[in-house]
């Protein structure tokens, strides 16, 4: 299973716009992220910047986010939500979030 955290601003004159999107995700944008084996999705706020959590439990990672962007319905998503960030100058190539380093995990099992 691959963790992956993310981060991008909201931009406070979208902030009600994102937030409403939200409450109503699209069907078929959720059926693109369980297709591509996305699981466990979440995204967080604070102040005006954005966290998402997500689980990958696929076997390629870069067909399945790729075939996340070639979702017609997906991108029409992305052409509302897109205009309500701003990336960090570290979103890097073909991302608007910017990806975050995991330095601890605290796994399920162990010793009790």
């Amino acid at each position: 299973m691959l963790r992956i955290a993310q981060t991008i601003r909201l931009l406070p004159e979208h902030r009600e716009e994102y937030l409403a999107l939200h409450r109503e995700v699209w069907p078929g944008v959720e059926a693109a992220l369980r297709a591509a084996k996305v699981r466990n999705y979440s995204i967080f706020l604070r102040g005006e910047t954005l966290f998402s959590y997500f689980e990958y439990d696929g076997q390629d990672f870069d067909a399945d986010m790729a075939s996340i962007a070639a979702d017609p319905e997906t991108r029409r998503w992305w052409q509302l939500t897109d205009p309500c960030q701003a990336p960090w100058p570290d979103s890097g190539v073909g991302g608007r979030w910017s990806d975050l380093t995991e330095i601890w995990h605290l796994s399920e099992g162990g010793d009790a």
